[in-house]
């Protein structure tokens, strides 16, 4: 935290004056750095609470994460952010025994098995390990090894191609299926063919044509990485940081407005004047709101912006459930359970067991007491239908999530175990990095730049990911400010 706090006092005439439409995570960061620049700062959040994705909820006495619940350690992006905040000494890691992998089978105990660790997004870097074969079997072991001999040149010319159509062409559908899909729906809710390569796994095709197969340059990627966890996250749950950095923008005079909706912005002589209820009048405005709402606010102001507004993610429900149940101290399933397409009797994408990934978690819930966490809405791909999962019923996902969990850590539950629970939904809060992400975000960036004291920040053009989101926001952030101020 800052040694002395900036008073709360009315924007000056000399004041540089920015307004932040959105206060999500990547509004937020947006407006520390530039209230750290010496700009007057306002933000403006449509809902009651601030933060987005970044959230906390309160579920049988516990503060839990709504949202996120960890962020990738091998950049140092977020660990650079939570040292200015003072928080370095609450970075936790998860229990290193690691997830599981639900693959399906008429016996589903018989169909789980660890999640194999070596590989990127799902992909091997070695196709004829022991833990692999066990998921794809020997013909399936066979096809992926002829990745080391198929020619590269055909996959490599195309400037747009999917992640889909790089493991399926290179290794085959077992390993795309059993393996890779598990993961990308986990962490991105979408279907491997509908991810642009480029965006997703950055560098990879470059690594392809450097090492002559994909196996080969994840496994040179995965060298390259730091060692260490590739995951962490801080004591008391992610929903910290956002409490820090509130408190820090408070700390540095900013004005934090909840339930504020913003319904237009309107470019002036001098700058940007800005509709939430009043008009608020400013030098510099960052939108970080979702990219269909970005779009537009901008799209009276910016021309041609119009043209790429994105659709709307996929919609994904959270459901925790906090049991007494002393039989999930074993932690059966390690930390988690990522769920293939194939295992059909389970309607859940993934199942993470909070109380066995984070110790910090167990020790506040103590011996007996579990808070598991199953998420539904799976991205579909090119031409399905829209999964609609997440949108049903609390009570039904609830149900569901009794029943998915039973399944998958082989521990029957029942709904006298639950000592709460709640359902938290998320409607394009994942958006996709479909194919032709780059030239599209390439666009967006341009139309941008063309005026003055604005900048749009945010997942959809960042990626997803906190640490995604935050290196980008803290980059533009920086530039914006130094663009307004350096205006005489």
């Amino acid at each position: 935290m800052p040694a002395a706090a900036k008073p709360e006092t009315p924007y000056s005439r000399q004041a540089r004056r920015a307004v932040v439409v959105g206060g999500g995570i990547s509004g937020l960061i947006a407006a520390r750095d530039l209230a750290r620049e010496g700009l007057e700062v306002t933000v403006l959040e449509a809902a009651e609470a601030f933060g987005g994705c970044v959230g906390t909820h309160r579920v049988a006495g516990l503060n839990l994460d709504s949202g996120a619940e960890s962020y990738a350690s091998r950049s140092g992006a977020v660990p650079a952010l939570i040292g200015e905040l003072g928080l370095a000494e609450d970075i936790v890691q998860p229990d290193p025994a690691g997830a599981w992998l639900q693959l399906g089978g008429p016996d589903l105990a018989q169909a789980a098995q660890r999640m194999p660790q070596s590989g990127l997004l799902g992909i091997p870097a070695d196709p004829r390990a022991e833990e692999i074969a066990k998921a794809i079997g020997r013909v399936g072991v066979a096809r992926a090894s002829l990745d080391r001999v198929l020619p590269m040149a055909p996959l490599l010319r195309k400037e747009k191609v999917s992640l889909g159509e790089v493991v399926r062409s290179r290794m085959g559908e077992p390993v795309l299926k059993r393996l890779v899909s598990p993961v990308v729906g986990g962490v991105y809710s979408a279907d491997p063919d509908v991810l642009d390569v480029d965006s997703v796994a950055p560098g990879l095709r470059k690594a392809m044509a450097e090492h002559g197969s994909l196996s080969a340059a994840v496994g040179a990627m995965r060298k390259a990485a730091p060692a260490g966890s590739t995951v962490a996250s801080l004591k008391g749950g992610m929903g910290t940081l956002t409490q820090a950095l509130c408190a820090d923008l408070r700390q540095r005079g900013a004005t934090l407005l909840a339930g504020t909706p913003v319904t237009g912005i309107e470019r002036t002589a001098d700058g940007f004047r800005v509709a939430a209820g009043d008009l608020l009048e400013a030098d510099a405005v960052v939108v970080a709101a979702d990219g269909p709402t970005a779009v537009d606010l901008l799209a009276p102001s910016v021309p041609g912006l119009s043209d790429f507004r994105p659709g709307p993610g996929p919609g994904v429900a959270l459901v925790t459930l906090v049991v007494d149940r002393p039989e999930l101290d074993a932690k059966p399933r390690g930390t988690g359970v990522l769920v293939a397409l194939d295992a059909v009797d389970v309607q859940a994408k993934a199942l993470t067991h909070a109380t066995a990934k984070w110790q910090w978690l167990a020790d506040s819930t103590g011996p007996g007491t579990h808070v598991l966490r199953l998420s539904y809405g799976r991205g579909l791909g090119p031409g399905q239908s829209a999964d609609t999962t997440a949108l049903r019923p609390d009570e039904d996902l609830f149900a569901a999530a009794l029943a998915d969990a039973s399944a998958l850590l082989q521990v029957p539950l029942e709904e006298t175990d639950v000592i709460g629970w709640d359902v938290v939904r998320w409607v394009g809060a994942l958006p996709s990095a479909s194919v032709g992400h780059a030239e599209r975000v390439m666009a967006v960036r341009a139309a941008v730049a063309e005026v003055h004291g604005l900048e749009v920040v945010g997942a959809w053009l960042a990626g997803t990911g906190l640490a995604a989101v935050t290196a980008d926001t803290r980059y533009r952030a920086k530039h914006l400010a130094e663009a307004v101020k350096a205006v005489e």
